[in-house]
């Protein structure tokens, strides 16, 4: 029998070292799935939704660094890709996805099913090419693998069934260039060294871009005498070993970032294209360096833009910059720090005699009992916040999430990707009763693809961050409710071990025998729902809105969910 299209696309992944696949078979799909059942060199992990393929396929790019695959059928198949796709490419993993489409005689007469991939994909990606002949595919195929990795974003290949199905005899050719080596010229470090050197109260704000760029940072905090904020991305890289770390600022920040960037006069942005622009002060020189010429001066007005890897630009940056001794600024932000951080660890405890389980409590239990290399995903929502505030890194640990698209129901989705890639390395998803409820298929797949990812539901019965936007707003909270079964019980009649928690006193027991256990597991806390998550910065506006709320609710006969309010965040 002639070798197929088909056949020629799964060798080339396998020579780009994929090694599996997240999808739902169909039957435009046929040809590559039956090409990859010959190959036997590629697993297809089954999923029950092409959401959870893109975002699993995000979730392997994350910790692995490379090349993931997700597929879909082609019409309603592939469209479901869409979101998780968006979430890969915001995020900037490499993820190449196959959207099978339907039979190219049929395109462009409203044939059953019928879509328009090439187009619909174009905003959630660097590349997407119709494959119309199968002599076409060596090409856009080996372009869709080297812009997904050397752009690091989403690159999407739509081939008709019937088109994988035809003949093809084709070499695979040279595939993946190495990362290269990108910083400024020296002239422009010099400006950048000047504007640093002037400076009196030096801020470092870092993001995900910092990602191999810990210690060239450090030392240049060192050096200017810069306390060092992050962004959510930028923590588990900048966050662990770092004597000038003084937080993170934005809406799930601490005070301390946030009074570290208002008051400093020179800032220096690396690795971050941080969207709150708030949060950036008022009057200060702002220089940035960013490897996307695209985020630099995307947030506020900037003095100098430099184009360059972090690591590599610091690096050549160092022998430019004069060590400076006033330690002024550096040490009024980290008696800040000391004492935000010292603020939100108090509001992470719980009594012996406690009867309210507080989301922070969860958090810091996680982060004591998870391994020192877990990785651990978080949903959308108030999971980030308690993520975001005690789970701590160390270099070796990943947080994954849909920091940068916001998306609903990730964490297990991605936690399935993570474990897939990493079966010997514990996975734990700290997932929302609202996100875990939407894509609650997937569930399976962790049985059927034997997938030992230990969830934490945090089961407060509401959609609890969008609760608290409206209470911030002013408005009365509406339709956030959640009817939730018991999910523990679900879980075991699903055959994956379930664990309910109603008193804190129960919880470590619980956590521990999860994370022991070799299968997945299903933790599910009876978590405060009233607990309110104060932001970095506090205004008057906040707080009319926020009294207004009270007002209302008085109005509405909801007194009680103010006296529960008050218990829950005021006698801790």
């Amino acid at each position: 029998m002639a070798r197929t299209a088909a056949a020629h696309m799964a060798d080339t992944l396998l020579k780009a070292g994929v090694r599996r696949i997240y999808g739902v078979v169909g039957d435009s799909l046929n040809g590559f799935t039956d090409a990859l059942r010959e190959m036997k060199s590629i697993d297809w992990i089954h999923v029950r939704h092409e959401e959870g393929a893109a975002f699993a396929a995000g979730g392997e790019a994350h910790v692995t660094d490379e090349l993931a695959v997700c597929a879909g059928s082609c019409g309603p198949g592939n469209l479901h890709l869409i979101n998780g796709l968006f979430d890969c490419q915001r995020s900037g993993v490499p993820v190449l996805a196959i959207a099978a489409h339907i039979p190219s005689s049929e395109i462009g007469i409203d044939y059953f099913q019928a879509t328009h991939p090439e187009s619909l994909f174009k905003d959630c990606s660097h590349y997407v090419e119709l494959v119309s002949n199968p002599h076409q595919l060596p090409q856009i195929l080996t372009r869709a693998i080297r812009v997904a990795v050397a752009r690091r974003g989403v690159a999407v290949v739509v081939i008709p069934g019937d088109v994988a199905l035809k003949p093809l005899e084709a070499k695979t050719p040279w595939l993946i260039p190495a990362k290269p080596v990108i910083r400024p010229a020296d002239d422009e470090l010099a400006r950048l060294a000047g504007i640093l050197n002037e400076g009196s109260r030096i801020t470092l704000f870092c993001g995900a871009g910092c990602k191999g760029a810990h210690d060239p940072v450090v030392a240049l905090a060192a050096r200017l005498k810069a306390p060092i904020v992050h962004a959510f991305r930028g923590k588990e890289f900048m966050e662990y070993d770092n004597p000038y770390d003084v937080g993170m600022t934005g809406l799930v920040g601490f005070a301390s970032g946030y009074a570290a960037m208002k008051s400093c006069d020179t800032l220096l942005m690396l690795g971050t294209d941080f969207p709150y622009r708030p949060f950036f002060p008022d009057g200060a020189r702002v220089a940035q360096v960013d490897i996307r010429p695209e985020a630099l001066g995307n947030r506020c007005g900037l003095e100098l833009g430099l184009l360059g890897d972090i690591a590599n630009t610091v690096d050549a940056l160092l022998p430019m910059v004069r060590e400076k001794s006033d330690r002024t600024h550096l040490d009024a932000a980290l008696a800040d720090y000391r004492k935000a951080r010292a603020d939100l660890d108090a509001l992470a405890e719980s009594g012996p005699s406690g009867k309210v389980i507080h989301p922070q409590f969860v958090a810091r239990l996680v982060n004591e009992l998870a391994a020192d290399d877990a990785v651990i995903t978080c949903d959308v929502g108030t999971p980030v916040i308690w993520t975001a505030r005690y789970i701590k890194p160390n270099g070796k640990r990943r947080i994954v999430g849909s920091f940068n698209h916001g998306s609903m129901a990730n964490a297990m989705l991605q936690a399935i990707g993570a474990q897939a890639a990493c079966p010997g390395r514990q996975v734990i998803s700290l997932s929302g009763d609202g996100g875990f409820g939407m894509m609650m298929g997937e569930f399976m797949t962790l049985t059927q693809a034997k997938l030992p990812v230990k969830l934490v539901v945090f089961n407060n019965g509401t959609l609890g961050f969008v609760e608290m936007e409206m209470k911030a707003s002013g408005f009365l909270d509406t339709q956030c409710d959640l009817k939730n079964p018991n999910f523990a019980a679900m879980a075991e009649a699903m055959g994956v071990k379930g664990i309910r928690v109603e008193k804190p006193g129960d919880l470590e027991a619980a956590l521990t025998a999860a994370f022991a256990h070799e299968g997945p597991v299903l933790v599910d806390v009876l978590s405060a729902r009233q607990e309110l998550a104060m932001p970095p910065k506090t205004t008057t506006g906040k707080a009319y809105h926020f009294g207004m709320f009270l007002m209302k609710a008085v109005l509405d006969g909801r007194a009680g969910e103010l006296i529960d309010l008050a218990e829950v965040n005021l006698r801790r």
